[in-house]
């Protein structure tokens, strides 16, 4: 079933390119500064918990090696950005199948390409904002400009674990419409797991065993670590964390779909 899935997927391809394009071109329509919003969010976002976590709390970012750096703002900007792909990525699925209720009622086609059109969105709003995170670190003096084809293979395998994770929301919240408020709870709690206002060398041993492996085992520990270690520190990524990277966006990707298939045959019904 998941085979045949795919099969249908990927014969809707010129589908899903259009609903992605629906996405890029309805996204800041008519908003006077358009996608520089997509630069001020995660910029607003950096300053306040600059503020909050580097001036008040005193937090400070971990000498980057070999960079040299030791910005906490670009040190959080850089932990901000794969964890805004993942939050919005998976928040928007809650809406993917209901916001599209309509055309789910009087067409048949692949439901999956719904969620597939807004991690392609997505991928496109991060890569540019990766960009110019990267020039900024550049000019800083991160060492990371051999190791960028790494930061497109991480952003590749963070889409595919997001992916997975926005399918299984997408279909269940037809049928449980809590979902998206619990699903908000689920992602404010996994981002105080996650070290991005914190590095994980600095409470590893403030926290019990059990704490210290739910935070370094978290799948987006690894992701926001890799990409720190290649943006923030400039250099390659550890590759045995990329093979365990690999396996755990093949598995959400595979649950996801399953998932996603096992609740498709009622969706026009429930939607």
């Amino acid at each position: 079933m998941k085979v045949k899935a795919v099969q249908r997927v990927l014969e809707s391809r010129e589908l899903v390119l259009n609903l992605t394009l629906r996405e890029l071109r309805a996204k800041y329509r008519r908003s006077f500064l358009g996608w520089t919003w997509s630069l001020l969010n995660p910029l607003a976002t950096v300053a306040l918990y600059s503020f909050v976590f580097g001036s008040l709390f005193g937090s400070k970012a971990p000498t980057g090696d070999p960079s040299g750096l030791t910005q906490f703002s670009l040190y959080l900007l850089c932990g901000i950005i794969p964890w805004g792909f993942f939050a919005t990525v998976t928040n928007m699925s809650t809406n993917a199948i209901l916001g599209n209720a309509g055309l789910v009622r009087k067409v048949a086609f692949p439901r999956q390409a719904l969620v597939i059109a807004q991690v392609l969105f997505m991928v496109v709003q991060t890569s540019i904002e990766l960009t110019l995170v990267a020039a900024i670190l550049l000019i800083a003096g991160s060492p990371l400009l051999p190791w960028l084809p790494f930061v497109l293979v991480l952003l590749a395998l963070l889409a595919i674990f997001a992916a997975g994770i926005a399918m299984a929301v997408s279909v269940l919240t037809v049928y449980f419409r809590d979902l998206p408020y619990l699903w908000t709870i689920v992602t404010q709690v996994w981002f105080f797991l996650t070290p991005i206002v914190y590095s994980f060398e600095s409470v590893e041993d403030k926290l019990n065993p059990v704490a210290a492996r739910v935070v370094g085992w978290n799948p987006m520990t690894m992701f926001v670590r890799s990409f720190r270690h290649v943006i923030f520190d400039g250099r390659h990524p550890d590759f045995g964390t990329m093979g365990i990277l690999s396996l755990v966006a093949a598995g959400s990707l595979s649950v996801g779909l399953t998932i996603f298939v096992r609740f498709n045959r009622r969706l026009a019904e429930e939607a």
